[in-house]
């Protein structure tokens, strides 16, 4: 390794030894002051300290929706965090003070997973704890970020916002003519005909087109009783088209075009909560010291080929909507 990139690595670890220490001396003198303060740690080390009085708490679902990618305390904050999102609404549901959700979507959609698991909560969240969910749509609410909002009691939606895509997608590339023209011969040893789809064939595509005919018919389900609609209601607007907010609310895809502020207003105003509550997941100096750390260590060709593989197509289904750049 480089004289810098070690002097690096030394730095970020006597950092790391001096901010323990004063975090421990901090969290010591504070309980000495003022008491043990209740609270709990979600997945990703983010902090659930509601407050006592009753509270309205907004639930961010922002960037695509996948697996966890923050896990812990030298992990930078960025987008959608499925686990501690789950986390969260868990956490509300046990909470007396707690009286309602503000679900604050601005996302293309992600995974067939994390959306339907997220969608799940938010119900089951209504069912246990009788409180309602209002949802307000950002910049995007599409795919499965428009299956999230759905879970709602009421959805408003920006003037800007483009929402529907109401559908599934399953993606991959076929590399067979690149490796030919680079002169890489591609060879697998299955058990069956249907073990290797780097060449799909036609039956493949047929076996994979009832994969996502199954989520698909799932996602029209939970629009119609979202929505109040019929399956056919939907199906006619189901076809994989975004919506502008004024097409959205025309075919009672919405319920009403505002601002954040007028939600928050409007919500306050009903249930008689002027509290709003939101966990804080702000990037600590310790993230960025190590983020930094990592980037001047030079990555390895497996490190490489992993973030070129990610990069690409999936083959996993998505409910998510294809943004034009």
């Amino acid at each position: 390794m480089k004289k810098k990139q070690i002097i690096g690595i030394v730095v970020a670890a006597v950092m790391f030894i001096i901010t323990c220490a004063a975090s421990m001396l901090t969290n010591g003198l504070m309980e000495r002051i003022f008491g043990s303060v209740s609270s709990e740690i979600l997945a990703g080390g983010i902090e659930f300290s509601a407050p006592s009085e009753d509270y309205i708490a907004v639930v961010t679902v922002a960037g695509t929706i996948q697996e966890q990618t923050a896990t812990g305390l030298f992990d930078t904050v960025e987008g959608y965090q499925h686990t501690t999102t789950m986390d969260y609404i868990n956490q509300l549901m046990g909470d007396s003070s707690n009286k309602g959700i503000l679900l604050y979507v601005d996302s293309p959609g992600g995974t067939v997973y994390e959306s339907e698991e997220l969608y799940d909560k938010l119900i089951e969240y209504k069912e246990v704890t009788g409180n309602p969910i209002w949802c307000y749509m950002a910049h995007y609410a599409a795919s499965g970020g428009y299956m999230a909002s759905v879970a709602a009691d009421r959805i408003y939606a920006n003037q800007n916002t483009t929402t529907g895509s109401i559908g599934v997608i399953l993606s991959g590339y076929d590399l067979s003519g690149l490796y030919e023209k680079l002169g890489i011969q591609y060879f697998s040893i299955t058990s069956g005909a249907n073990k290797d789809s780097s060449q799909m064939t036609p039956e493949q595509m047929d076996i994979y087109q009832t994969q996502v005919d199954e989520c698909y018919t799932r996602f029209v389900e939970k629009v119609a009783d979202g929505r109040g609609m019929t399956e056919d209601q939907v199906l006619s607007l189901a076809d994989g088209r975004t919506y502008t907010a004024q097409q959205a609310l025309e075919n009672g895809l919405i319920d009403e075009i505002g601002s954040y502020e007028e939600v928050c207003g409007q919500m306050a105003a009903e249930m008689g909560v002027d509290t709003f509550y939101q966990p804080t997941a702000e990037d600590s100096f310790l993230a960025s010291l190590f983020s930094k750390a990592e980037s001047v260590i030079p990555k390895s060709e497996a490190q490489i080929l992993k973030e070129t593989a990610e990069e690409m197509e999936s083959g996993v289904l998505m409910y998510y909507a294809e943004q034009l750049q």
